[in-house]
C-alpha cells in the first residue's frame, strides 16, 4: 500500500522530521524519499525542504503542510480552537521558525553536521561565538515554561511539533545538551515529549536510544 504522505526531505532535516511528526499525529503512513536541498531533484521553488505530496496536492512550507495534515485528516486536534490559546500557538511557531531554528541551525547544529558527516573540522570558533545567543534563547524558553507553561500549559499542540525537533537536535549536541541540562523546565518537557507516539516513531537514525 501506498503511504499516504510522501515527503521529499533531507532525512535529518528538522523540518522533514515536524511533517513526519504531524503525519504520524494524524495518523497517516508516510514515506521519506531523500532529497537534498537545492538539489534538481527538489522542487521547492526556493531550493528548501521539505516538500510533500498529500491527497493529489503538492505542498511546500512546513506550516502550510503541518496545518493541512492536521486539518484535513486529524479534526485540527493540534490546533487550539480558543483565539488566545491559539495566538499563542502561532507565536511560537513564529519564534521557533524566525529566531531559534536560524540561531540553532547556523550557530551550533551544522558546524556539527559538516564535522560528523562531511568530516569537515569543526568550527570551535564559530560555536564559541553563537553560544552567548544560545544561552539566552535556552534561558528564555526556560522561563516562558516556568512562568505560565510557554507553548506546553497541558496540551499537545502544533508549537510542540514544531519546537521539540529543533530543541532535540541542539540537545544531541555536546554544548547544546549541556545548555538544556540547565534549565529544568525545558528539560521536564523535553523528558515528557519524548515519550510520545509520534516523537518516538521518527526518531532519527542517528539519535540515540
Amino acid at each position: 500500500m501506498a503511504a499516504e504522505v510522501r515527503i521529499f526531505g533531507t532525512v535529518i532535516s528538522t523540518y522533514t522530521r515536524i511533517i513526519e511528526i504531524t503525519a504520524e499525529e494524524a495518523g497517516l503512513s508516510h514515506e521519506t524519499i531523500a532529497t537534498a536541498a537545492n538539489s534538481p531533484a527538489n522542487r521547492h521553488p526556493f531550493g528548501k525542504v521539505p516538500v510533500v505530496e498529500v491527497d493529489g496536492l503538492e505542498l511546500y512550507e512546513s506550516v502550510s503542510i503541518a496545518q493541512y495534515i492536521d486539518n484535513a485528516h486529524n479534526g485540527g486536534a493540534l490546533q487550539p480552537r480558543d483565539p488566545a490559546a491559539r495566538a499563542v500557538m502561532d507565536r511560537w511557531i513564529a519564534i521557533a521558525n524566525n529566531y531559534l531554528f536560524p540561531l540553532f541551525e547556523h550557530g551550533l547544529l551544522m558546524p556539527w553536521i559538516m564535522h560528523l558527516y562531511a568530516g569537515l573540522p569543526l568550527d570551535e570558533q564559530k560555536i564559541a561565538r553563537s553560544l552567548p545567543n544560545i544561552s539566552r534563547a535556552l534561558a528564555f524558553c526556560d522561563a516562558e515554561i516556568a512562568h505560565d507553561g510557554a507553548w506546553s500549559a497541558g496540551a499537545f499542540d502544533l508549537a510542540d511539533v514544531f519546537l521539540y525537533p529543533m530543541l532535540r537536535g541542539v540537545q544531541l549536541t555536546p554544548q547544546g545538551g549541556a545548555g538544556i541540562a540547565q534549565c529544568p523546565y525545558l528539560s521536564a518537557w523535553m523528558a515528557v515529549t519524548e515519550q510520545r507516539g509520534s516523537i518516538r516513531a521518527t526518531r532519527w537514525e542517528s539519535e540515540p536510544d
